[in-house]
């Protein structure tokens, strides 16, 4: 279930559509809206266009829109007993499939209305027994005959449908097989795309108390932390996990300046932190300079070595440095420190 909004109004005050898709069948409906509808308004337009003629569903996937998480949305679907699936933070891929039929719906409305013109709200049915007649290469057949068992009989193919002169046993012997057979081809289906995507996954786990940074790229034009263009930073934290959500999404413990930001997201926007949060540098040990500088100073030669090169040799020098986090050593050129550091060589 999504929308897809900021449409041309149409002469019946339309600017906005409802997507709604069935898991099993792929069956879709295309309901137009207003956005300035009441909640209760909403809810009457499901009741007639979805209960009315399906029943009430069992559960809903959803992301976090606003119209979602609303506290008349939750009760409405508690009162009738639907459990309610939300998406985490910035990961569409949660509801993928109401994704793609967004892309194909405005493929299609557009090239209805460059080819007839008119109001897009006018080829909307039509749009929608096109796109549940087409055949689905996850089902392996349409949506329509996925979800009535049979083909739609369309003013393209008369003759292909005929009477049903099946009984009711046979017809629910027949759904049966169809559902199962409509299964397994959407688990192959599944495990084709799990295939493609497990090639540039890492597994990644971490524990309650980790801390760990959040990516902030999905986030360009909604928050901004430091505005520096390409330069901008690609992740922030660190932040304490809480408590992990399912098998793939952790709750962060965020500051008050990301209160507006749901506090859940998907391991793939989360990247272990790799500092020592006991390491510290006291304030009272880092000398500045008048201008303000901060300068680096070698303690004492721990170690030396030859490196032989083509046509020489050099000298390298293991120097401890002061101010860092812990013991910091690094190779340096016995010359170049010479001649700077002349003490540390008596």
């Amino acid at each position: 279930m999504d929308y897809v909004t900021k449409l041309p109004r149409t002469r019946a005050g339309h600017n906005a559509i409802w997507v709604i898709v069935d898991r099993l069948t792929k069956s879709s409906h295309f309901i137009p809206y207003n956005e300035s509808y009441s909640p209760e308004k909403m809810a009457k337009l499901y009741i007639k266009e979805i209960v009315s003629r399906h029943g009430v569903p069992l559960s809903i996937i959803s992301d976090r829109d606003s119209r979602f998480t609303s506290r008349f949305w939750a009760s409405l679907q508690k009162d009738l007993g639907t459990r309610l699936n939300l998406s985490t933070a910035y990961h569409p891929q949660t509801d993928g499939q109401s994704e793609r039929t967004i892309q194909t719906l405005e493929d299609m409305l557009r090239a209805c209305v460059i080819d007839f013109s008119g109001s897009w709200d006018e080829f909307l049915p039509l749009v929608e027994f096109s796109y549940n007649n087409s055949y689905h290469t996850s089902i392996g057949m349409a949506p329509f005959e996925a979800l009535y068992g049979r083909k739609c009989r369309t003013p393209v193919c008369w003759t292909e449908v005929g009477d049903d002169q099946l009984c009711s046993t046979e017809m629910m012997l027949e759904t049966t097989d169809k559902i199962q057979q409509i299964r397994q081809r959407l688990k192959a289906a599944q495990d084709r795309q799990k295939s493609y995507a497990d090639v540039r996954r890492r597994p990644l786990e971490f524990k309650v108390g980790d801390h760990v940074m959040l990516k902030i790229s999905p986030w360009k034009g909604v928050v901004r932390f430091i505005k520096r263009g390409k330069l901008a930073p690609r992740y922030v934290g660190p932040f304490k996990i809480v408590t992990r959500v399912g098998k793939v999404a952790y709750k962060l413990e965020l500051p008050e300046t990301l209160k507006g930001v749901h506090d859940t997201f998907h391991v793939s926007n989360l990247r272990k932190c790799l500092a020592d949060p006991n390491q510290a540098v006291p304030l009272k040990d880092v000398q500045v300079s008048e201008k303000l500088s901060f300068t680096e100073r070698p303690v004492k030669i721990l170690d030396t070595q030859e490196r032989k090169l083509r046509k020489k040799r050099i000298r390298l020098v293991l120097v401890q440095w002061e101010g860092q986090r812990g013991p910091e050593k690094t190779w340096e050129l016995a010359s170049k420190m010479k001649a700077k550091y002349p003490q540390l060589f008596l």
